[in-house]
């Protein structure tokens, strides 16, 4: 549904599935955030405060109930944020329409939309002519640098919420593209140590079966790449029962894998071996055509990098000789040999797109680091360069304190003593 009307004296526009969604989107919006005690304090902070007033904010981001709740806290602090969907599958259309009716924010995101409609959603997005980005896999900046550079006077800086968006900027950064600051939240520990491992992790899980209904225990699960993402989906594999085989090209992470009880091998000969498929590295075509050659039949595909690249569907396309939806999400290749390998979530982000995305707990951190981030952008981004920088740990550790706090949980501090010891190089074994 596409609509302009006017709120107030200022121009609504949206582009939504359905706006009799929206009661149901506030609903599972009050549900996320009761996990979210971290956001809940920052909003309170904001109303306050507000360090967002006469700020435009545009964001690309998955359009989920905590997505929401993050719009939610900016427009407290006085923001004026657009939102447009940054996977075509992730979309929650309740969602958007709850941001739309309730919160009076335009929203352009549609589950399912074409990429002509994607790519247009994002362009009226940076209609809003903004200030800070905010970003989850760099095609807003992308657009902003290819197309809309002359919106880039406006931009003070912008955040990145994914792993495979700050590859892209620190690609850009290196060859001296990138025209403002950019905070790396992705990096942050209190992002990538939770978010990446336990989110990913129980989240992809979670999407697999939904799609698939299979049971994994017993089965080869194989888990592409061994970052943060893939080690929490090879964790929760594991604890699923399965039998957990890893790929990886890098020699260090390959050998935490084995360290971590996993067997390791390349994929050409876990193709050979794996039921259920899944990987998590950024980088493209990870599962090609070589492997289709030996898979199983039945095998089952996955993704839970940020971009449908991970899997060579196009040629798994030329491969099959018909191609069934046999399940919501899940989509059968049947090949010239009769062998049956099956897809879910058309090869995208697998934990969106067939499922509802990370626990809101998890997301609590990940979106306290983005509003942060973006508070410190507003303060220090002029004297900042068009590099990718990392979150201060100050904040890191602010977001740390207060969930620990959220949950009943007491830590020690420094006495004096230790203090000063730990500040003394003079001090050894004869003191």
């Amino acid at each position: 549904m596409t609509a302009e009307t006017n709120a107030g004296t200022k121009e609504l526009t949206y582009d939504i599935a359905d706006l009799k969604l929206a009661d149901r989107g506030r609903f599972r919006m009050e549900w996320a955030v009761r996990e979210m005690p971290v956001l809940r304090l920052l909003e309170d902070r904001f109303r306050k405060e507000q360090p967002f007033k006469g700020v435009r904010m545009a964001a690309a981001m998955h359009v989920t109930s905590e997505t929401a709740n993050l719009m939610r806290v900016l427009l407290a602090g006085g923001a004026e944020v657009a939102l447009c969907a940054s996977n075509p599958l992730s979309t929650q259309d309740d969602i958007a329409a709850a941001l739309v009716v309730h919160y009076e924010m335009p929203v352009y995101a549609i589950k399912g939309e074409t990429t002509e409609e994607y790519n247009r959603h994002m362009a009226s997005v940076l209609n809003i002519r903004p200030n800070i980005t905010m970003d989850d896999g760099m095609d807003l900046v992308a657009m902003l640098h290819t197309q809309r550079n002359d919106l880039l006077p406006n931009v003070i800086g912008g955040t990145e919420e994914t792993t495979t968006g700050v590859i892209r900027l620190r690609a850009m950064a290196a060859q001296g593209k990138l025209r403002f600051p950019v905070i790396a939240v992705n990096d942050a520990m209190t992002k990538h140590f939770f978010d990446n491992r336990y989110g990913t992790g129980q989240s992809t899980i979670d999407g697999i079966i939904r799609a698939t209904n299979v049971l994994l225990a017993g089965k080869n699960f194989v888990v592409g790449g061994y970052g943060w993402c893939s080690k929490g989906i090879a964790m929760r594999a594991r604890g699923m029962g399965a039998n957990v085989i890893v790929t990886e090209v890098d020699p260090l992470r390959a050998l935490e894998a084995v360290m971590d009880g996993f067997r390791v091998m390349p994929m050409q000969q876990a193709a050979q071996e794996g039921h259920v498929f899944c990987s998590a590295t950024g980088d493209i075509h990870v599962m090609d055509r070589p492997h289709f050659d030996v898979m199983r039949d039945g095998a089952i595909l996955a993704n839970s990098g940020h971009f449908d690249v991970e899997i060579n569907m196009k040629a798994l396309r030329a491969m099959a000789v018909k191609i069934t939806r046999v399940r919501d999400f899940l989509d059968e290749y049947l090949l010239e040999d009769g062998r049956r390998i099956y897809v879910a979530g058309e090869g995208r982000l697998v934990n969106l797109a067939a499922a509802e995305g990370h626990p809101s707990a998890v997301m609590d951190m990940s979106f306290a680091n983005q509003a942060l981030a973006a508070e410190y952008m507003l303060k220090h981004g002029d004297t900042l360069q068009g590099q990718v920088y990392d979150v201060p740990e100050s904040i890191d550790r602010e977001i740390a304190a207060l969930k620990l706090k959220a949950m009943g949980v007491a830590i020690d501090t420094l006495t004096a003593e230790q203090e000063s010891y730990l500040n003394e190089w003079s001090l050894g074994t004869g003191h």
